[in-house]
């Protein structure tokens, strides 16, 4: 077994977020992109995604180990606020496969119903 190193997890992240910000560029909008890091203010991993001319928010997480859906929505809201996003969503490495169609999608229902409505329910 080969030890994930710091370099190694920070390698594959990026490269999770680019397959899935060109994945979402292909079949969603060819404005979206991988985002550059903004240190503290960080506004998630991926730009450009609207749904109803609203920002959303994508934190794409390459993990190594379980699936932590609470400390990653967590982030994703800090995120989605330095934004001003109406939403946001965590795109999960789906072990077993590296289709990027095939990822786990993980929000709230709050945000589900930003989503749906173009409204963020308080």
């Amino acid at each position: 077994m080969v030890t994930r190193t710091r370099a190694s997890a920070k390698s594959a992240g990026t490269a999770r977020e680019t397959q899935v910000a060109t994945y979402l560029a292909t079949h969603v909008d060819d404005r979206i992109e991988r985002r550059t890091k903004n240190g503290a203010n960080d506004r998630g991993d991926i730009s450009g995604l609207r749904v109803l001319g609203n920002r959303v928010v994508i934190e794409v997480k390459d993990y190594g180990g379980k699936l932590l859906p609470g400390q990653w929505l967590n982030e994703t809201e800090t995120e989605r606020g330095n934004d001003a996003a109406i939403a946001g969503l965590v795109v999960a490495k789906r072990r077993g496969t590296t289709d990027p169609g095939d990822q786990y999608v993980l929000t709230t229902l709050r945000d589900l119903i930003a989503l749906i409505t173009g409204e963020r329910p308080q």
